[in-house]
């Protein structure tokens, strides 16, 4: 064998390396500096998925999906589920197989190889990071509802919306982004606290509007249920899955819950029944009170507060749901958030991304660099970035990841049948299988612009690896620390 032909060997095989799982758990909750605390039940990890799913697509997203399927809007949110539960099954494996902060990456570290870890681990940033700049955006027209509402005035669209859309700069977005940094820099405990209570408030908030909405319940309003057929309710699928991102936020508190393998799983699956059933009462209410054509208007964020107006006539309902979504949409950047720097908590200990990242406070506990770094990078997002645009580049980023989770199940199945599981993937492998093709679907369903800069996305990612991740990886390292070649 030629020097050069050894060494496209030796690079091939760096490519594909995986990390083993004896090695990913033992270094759960270390950290430069120090560890974190494992302070979450089962309560606060189910919490945790719910306050980062429920609300992104019924608050923010569920305007813009009517005009494109109609009454059948509901039938989008079950498609979207559809593919989320089978992606949750497979979560719910590795979780209890793999239980550390790294989620997705990590499971693709253990099964698929350090490249493509790293491209999930890529993908990530557009579901968690992303993700929270779009809901943000949101929830700057639902604080401006609640004051047109309560008070007769609103914020300027120069400083509460982004340039493209009549603004300069979207500074509630940014508000809500330091609201949730200071609570997350005080300790995972307090943070799960805080969400858990703004999580019950969600969910109230939620009932309310469907009480109300069903006072208003028109038949006729669902005759033409499909107008758009199937194309229109699979591109709505589309674009609503975006409010199922985030059912696998438990998943990211591997390192700091105190039964991982048992809560985890089981996390996962409370969480994501629970939003499908309210996303699916939440559209039923909301088409059956107000005719679908009247959702194709402007500023469709704030859709759920419109919906009550029009089907009471007075504004005091609006002003509670628009109060609420505000309290509620805040829970989505909080866990969402916290999802986010424990991602990058996970890369930084394996050496691809840098150490700041991984560097925990004695006292607190916490990466408050990392918190403080992501709180930044999302508040630049939300501050100047259209919403629309951040819904679709999520979505498909979100769909690659829980596709690598699916493979994964499979990989793992086969090379390390003896891991302890505290959770089994049902009809393996036709569900993990399923869950590739589900995501797959929904993929092809986004436009070519958002494969367009999807695709620009991870050639960016990639060269970020081979400059920076590949060389620096702690996998390649010798025993003493010294780097293969």
């Amino acid at each position: 064998m030629t020097a050069g032909t050894a060494g496209a060997s030796s690079f091939a095989r760096s490519l594909i390396r995986t990390k083993p799982v004896d090695r990913i758990v033992a270094e759960g909750g270390s950290g430069e500096g120090g560890e974190l605390k494992r302070t979450l039940g089962l309560l606060q990890l189910t919490a945790i998925s719910i306050g980062a799913t429920l609300g992104t697509g019924i608050f923010v997203v569920l305007g813009e999906a009517v005009p494109l399927a109609g009454p059948a809007v509901m039938l989008s949110f079950v498609l979207a589920a559809v593919t989320a539960l089978f992606s949750a099954l497979s979560y719910a494996e590795l979780a209890g197989t793999i239980p550390v902060a790294g989620s997705s990456y990590s499971y693709a570290y253990a099964t698929l190889g350090e490249l493509v870890a790293w491209v999930c681990g890529w993908c990530l940033l557009l579901e968690y990071a992303v993700s929270v700049s779009a809901v943000s955006v949101g929830w700057g027209a639902y604080l401006n509802a609640f004051f047109d509402s309560a008070f007769g005035f609103t914020i300027p669209d120069a400083v509460a919306s982004p340039p493209g859309e009549g603004g300069i700069v979207n500074i509630p977005a940014v508000l809500v982004v330091l609201l949730a940094t200071f609570l997350l820099l005080r300790g995972a405990s307090e943070s799960a606290t805080a969400n858990t209570v703004m999580v019950v408030l969600k969910i109230a908030v939620l009932l309310f509007f469907c009480a109300v909405a069903f006072t208003a319940f028109r038949s006729q309003n669902l005759s033409s249920f499909a107008p758009m057929g199937w194309a229109g309710l699979s591109a709505a699928g589309s674009r609503v899955f975006f409010s199922y991102i985030g059912f696998d936020a438990a998943s990211t508190a591997g390192e700091e819950a105190k039964n991982p393998r048992r809560d985890l799983p089981m996390a996962i699956i409370i969480s994501l029944v629970v939003v499908t059933v309210i996303y699916v009462l939440v559209a039923l209410a909301a088409v059956a009170a107000m005719h679908w054509t009247e959702f194709d208007i402007a500023g469709s964020e704030a859709s759920l507060a419109r919906v009550l107006d029009s089907a009471t006539g007075q504004t005091w309902p609006s002003i509670i749901l628009s109060l609420g979504a505000v309290i509620a949409i805040a829970s989505v950047v909080l866990t969402v958030m916290y999802g986010q720097t424990r991602i990058l908590f996970a890369m930084s200990r394996d050496g691809l991304i840098p150490s700041v990242f991984q560097k925990v406070s004695p006292s607190r506990r916490v990466p408050v660099a990392n918190t403080i770094i992501v709180a930044l990078f999302i508040s630049i997002l939300a501050a100047v970035i259209p919403l629309g645009r951040l819904v679709d580049a999520t979505s498909i980023g979100t769909l690659f990841a829980f596709a690598l989770v699916s493979v994964g199940v499979i990989v793992l199945r086969r090379t390390r049948p003896d891991l302890p599981r505290g959770f089994r993937v049902p009809f393996y492998p036709v569900t993990p299988l399923l869950g590739v093709g589900f995501c797959v679907y929904l993929m092809v369903g986004l436009g070519g612009i958002t494969w367009t800069v999807f695709g620009l996305w991870i050639l960016v990612g990639l060269a970020a690896y081979f400059l920076y991740g590949r060389r620096r990886s702690r996998l390649a390292a010798g025993p003493r620390g010294r780097t293969s070649p």
